[in-house]
């Protein structure tokens, strides 16, 4: 951790000003402030130690855990870079930093744990305090990137489970598209899950980081997202695109589970993937599996994508589906190819039903298309 990390992030965002590595933006400065102000409340903090801090003289563990913060806006005002270089930062004996839908499946994945062990015993405990306990002991801070709710099955554990987890201290930091009034908008059942909203209003600081610029827009034209031919100059361009959209963070890989299927992420970061086109296309992957990709990341790069004929009829139908998936989600798409979108798939069968695909490749490097919310 740097000495500037360590002071907090107001420190951390000056010196990028300062270095002209950001620009300046009152909506980021407040944000900085905010998380500042949390930083120093939060250093040494333990809600399971015996006063509840690891450190001496503070206050007793009966006292009020800080506040978290809800941080919402469109994409590319930099709300989580802003959490990132808080999260560098905080000197908190354990925390964990996780995309929300990530959380979610874990979250799933203990409570049918949970069942599965005590079924057999008939015993009929709730499992969702018994995770989130857990959950507490694991980490007393939880920042969580890109909120959201879309799963009635999630909609309907999550106020049970938040209430657990801030009745066992964790303080939450979390980024969101939406404002908590717009959360599982139509969804199921939704009056169910207006007391959540409550929750989240009164436990979190809630802030609006909308500053008029999207800088992820703003770097996405700053050059292609379509790089061809396949070569050294096109991967070296694409990195370097990669590297930009993720403010050069320490991309690291990760994998998703769907209906029993492991999918590998060679690396990913700030919402943004990536993949190879023999990982996602020349594997058995279908559309649930693109359409995970689709809800988990609002940017997806794709390398390798080589020129395609009848010999190679069920990878083009899985980059057909794959692109279908993105372009449904307004996601992000930047590629490696060795061709144009209209020479990909240049003639034979198949060629028909590649048009589609053709086409959507073409609007997908329009700055209409990438200045187009991420749909989850």
């Amino acid at each position: 951790m740097s000495d500037v990390q360590s002071a907090g992030p107001i420190h951390a965002y000056r010196k990028f000003i300062h270095e002209g590595e950001w620009q300046p933006d009152q909506a980021q400065e407040l944000a900085a402030e905010k998380l500042q102000l949390l930083h120093m409340k939060l250093k040494g903090y333990d809600p399971h130690a015996k006063n509840g801090w690891t450190l001496p003289f503070r206050r007793q563990r009966n006292a009020e855990p800080p506040e978290g913060i809800y941080f919402y806006g469109g994409v590319g005002r930099g709300k989580t870079a802003m959490m990132d270089i808080f999260y560098a930062g905080v000197e908190v004996p354990r925390k964990r930093r996780t995309h929300f839908h990530a959380f979610m499946l874990d979250v799933h994945a203990r409570i049918h744990a949970f069942r599965q062990l005590t079924k057999s015993k008939g015993d009929e405990t709730d499992p969702i305090p018994v995770v989130a306990r857990a959950l507490s002991q694991e980490a007393s801070l939880l920042c969580f990137d890109e909120f959201q709710v879309s799963d009635a099955a999630d909609a309907m554990i999550l106020g049970r489970l938040f209430l657990s987890l801030f009745d066992n201290g964790v303080v939450v930091v979390t980024t969101s598209n939406r404002a908590p009034d717009d959360l599982y908008q139509g969804g199921l059942n939704r009056s169910l899950f207006l007391p959540f909203i409550d929750m989240l209003k009164t436990r979190l600081d809630v802030l609006q980081l909308d500053g008029g610029q999207d800088y992820r827009l703003q770097r996405l034209t700053e050059s292609p997202v379509f790089f061809t031919p396949l070569g050294l100059e096109s991967e070296a361009a694409f990195e370097e695109t990669f590297a930009r959209l993720t403010d050069h963070a320490d991309a690291q890989p990760d994998t998703m589970t769907v209906q029993g299927r492991t999918i590998e992420v060679p690396a990913a970061a700030h919402g943004t993937a990536r993949f190879t086109f023999s990982g996602l296309c020349e594997k058995p992957l279908g559309t649930a599996d693109y359409l995970e990709i689709a809800m988990q990341f609002h940017t997806v790069f794709l390398a390798g994508i080589p020129l395609l004929g009848p010999e190679k009829r069920n990878e083009a139908r899985r980059l057909i589906n794959l692109v279908d998936v993105l372009y449904d989600h307004n996601v992000n798409l930047i590629c490696t190819a060795d061709a144009a979108p209209s020479e990909i798939y240049a003639s034979g069968d198949g060629k028909f039903e590649f048009a589609r695909t053709e086409s959507r490749l073409i609007e997908m490097q329009s700055e209409h298309y990438l200045a187009s919310a991420h749909r989850t």
